[in-house]
């Protein structure tokens, strides 16, 4: 019994002290943690709107919270994580910068910016988070990330056999999985930009 109980001490105090570096070290690496991913959303606004001299932060309802059924029936696995004004150097809007998440990704979440011009040009997406399959969805920089960019147009779709027109995309071969998630969550901001934002569909 008295060994059982020493035994049962050492393992508390093993754990608070655990507890304690654990604690330590998560304060020690908060600050720099949040600076790095701040400076990567910063780089990724800038590369899909490079036109801009600054952003700001624009408050806005996700369209599900509006009781939005289009959004609940097309967008439902996707998020808006925030919203930017693209400002120019006198502080009038050039477009908005949207940051979006996909929960549909063969390896778990796909987060992203995308830029559109007030003209409902889209300038563009820039991969934040993903951990696709290597060798198949991860080709998502390479493969989809280029042909979102500088289209105007009101929604994408995808296809495997060639794309012909500007609202088509080029399938990631053997990552439909992938590429249907980058692509809905694409349409997802598309989406919010002509209903909320004062866009309209082409």
């Amino acid at each position: 019994m008295k060994n059982m109980i020493k035994d049962a001490a050492v393992l508390f105090v093993i754990t608070v002290f655990a507890g304690l570096i654990l604690g330590f070290v998560y304060q020690i690496t908060k600050e720099p943690i949040a600076i790095a991913e701040e400076k990567a959303a910063n780089e990724a606004y800038a590369e899909v709107f490079p036109g801009a001299a600054s952003f700001e932060k624009l408050e806005l309802a996700m369209p599900e919270e509006n009781d939005d059924s289009t959004w609940d029936l097309e967008y439902a696995a996707v998020d808006m994580d925030n919203a930017l004004w693209a400002l120019d150097d006198s502080g009038n809007v050039l477009g908005y910068v949207l940051t979006m998440t996909s929960h549909e990704g063969y390896g778990g979440d796909i987060t992203f910016t995308m830029g559109i011009q007030n003209d409902g040009t889209l300038n563009g997406i820039s991969i934040l988070s993903i951990s696709e399959t290597a060798g198949l969805g991860m080709k998502a920089e390479a493969v989809l990330k280029p042909q979102f960019a500088n289209k105007k147009v009101s929604n994408f779709t995808y296809t495997k056999s060639g794309a012909t027109m500007d609202s088509q995309i080029d399938a990631i071969s053997g990552a439909t999985i992938t590429t249907n998630a980058v692509t809905t969550a694409v349409n997802a901001g598309l989406y919010i930009f002509q209903t909320q934002l004062g866009g309209s569909a082409q």
